[in-house]
């Protein structure tokens, strides 16, 4: 799916652009840009906004107004409402930085750019081929699998309150 998000959910960007969703944000947007922009390229709007959601509401607009307070509650929310995976595929995933897809690179093609252990323990990697940056499923992915497994835990509470 294509998004554009307000200023105040850049965490919730990356988590979209990690799960394979295309995107676009920025603190700079005002108001009527991110209208403007979510029309042109027919993406839906995010926002915590309620005056902004009221006016794409009014011009007709695919908007979602974002109330969880956790990272975990809102991916539910917007995983419910358009029926997302919770589910990363490094294979579909954007830059969680830029939102440019990320490309499968050999390791050996990166060795500069890496940490001695990090090079010698982890064998795949993706590069950002907008950004530069290079990503693997080191220790952090605990917590990343850790917040989608919360995540996949509220919406079925939000299933099971319909």
């Amino acid at each position: 799916m294509k998004f554009i998000a307000d200023g105040m959910l850049g965490k919730l960007s990356r988590w979209l652009r990690m799960l394979g969703h295309d995107v676009i944000y920025s603190v700079a947007f005002d108001a009527s840009e991110l209208l403007e922009l979510a029309k042109k390229e027919e993406r839906v709007l995010l926002t915590k906004n309620l005056e902004l959601y009221k006016r794409a509401i009014g011009k007709g607009m695919d908007t979602y107004y974002v109330e969880g307070k956790t990272e975990s509650e809102r991916l539910a929310e917007i995983a419910k409402r358009y029926g997302l995976l919770l589910i990363v595929d490094m294979d579909k995933s954007h830059c969680p930085i830029c939102n440019t897809q990320l490309k499968p690179s050999p390791k050996e093609q990166l060795q500069a750019g890496l940490e001695k252990n990090t090079f010698t323990y982890y064998d795949k990697f993706w590069k950002c081929t907008n950004c530069g940056q290079i990503y693997w499923q080191g220790a952090h992915w605990t917590q990343i699998y850790a917040t989608l497994d919360q995540a996949q835990i509220e919406r079925q509470k939000l299933e099971e309150k319909n």
